[in-house]
């Protein structure tokens, strides 16, 4: 079985009013819900068109909505040895999900936190972004050397630098060849968090529909060269998120 390492995979939102979140998703980015039976309960995951991308959660009532990342590796207990070598931290028990694979949450030495995720079956291809699939995820962080050396030595990633003027050195995460992630300097009080980008076909008009549907636009519309016009969202409960038009 062929596992693309370095990929994020899966992303889920903790929110705690699933079915007002998909509405808002749903008319700004086009998800549909697709229900999944797990037992005794139901996961409703987000789909673009007919694939599923991500997931919706319930956020404990004490702690702030958010979004939370999957990051695939081979062998799952492997990386976690690494990760607690390279000061990170392992931050809950192993989960297993029959067909699905086997998952735990864990933080960087920084405090951004993301999931481990050893599949059960093959990893899908890279495939062009379409309107609705996520197409980057982006750490901020207060200390972007710290996180880029964690994260080179515990999760096998090569690091290209990008000159991004006033905001500084933009580190993108590269794997196989391939670009996985970034990694930039949090910018005032941002708190340390992966920020998952959703293409889209018009920037400027899922802004508008955010705002329209209860949400907040954190950074306005704007162009990066030759990469696309992105924006920073936040939903109804304050969850944040980016859409971006790629180039």
């Amino acid at each position: 079985m062929s596992v693309i390492e370095g990929k994020f995979v899966w992303f889920e939102l903790f929110t705690r009013d699933p079915k007002k979140a998909q509405g808002f998703y749903g008319e700004v980015v086009g998800w549909k819900v697709t229900p999944m039976p797990m037992g005794d309960t139901t996961y409703e995951m987000m789909s673009a068109g007919d694939k599923p991308i991500g997931g919706y959660a319930a956020a404990d009532r004490n702690a702030a909505p958010h979004w939370t990342s999957y990051l695939a590796v081979a062998d799952l207990d492997a990386a976690m040895g690494r990760v607690k070598a390279e000061g990170g931290k392992v931050l809950g028990a192993v989960e297993t999900v029959p067909a699905v694979g086997r998952m735990v949450r864990v933080a960087d030495p920084t405090g951004g936190s993301f999931h481990l995720f050893q599949p059960a079956s093959a990893s899908e291809p890279d495939a062009p972004p379409a309107p609705g699939t996520f197409h980057w995820n982006e750490l901020h962080t207060p200390d972007p050397a710290r996180a880029v050396g964690f994260y080179t030595r515990a999760l096998g990633y090569r690091v290209k630098e990008m000159d991004m003027g006033p905001v500084g050195t933009y580190h993108v995460l590269e794997q196989g060849g391939a670009p996985r992630a970034g990694v930039m300097k949090a910018q005032g009080d941002t708190p340390t968090m992966w920020l998952p980008y959703v293409a889209v076909d018009d920037a400027d008009a899922a802004s508008a529909r955010a705002t329209r549907a209860g949400g907040k636009v954190v950074t306005p519309p704007e162009d990066i060269p030759d990469i696309g016009r992105f924006a920073i969202l936040a939903d109804r409960e304050g969850a944040v998120f980016a859409i971006i038009r790629p180039a």
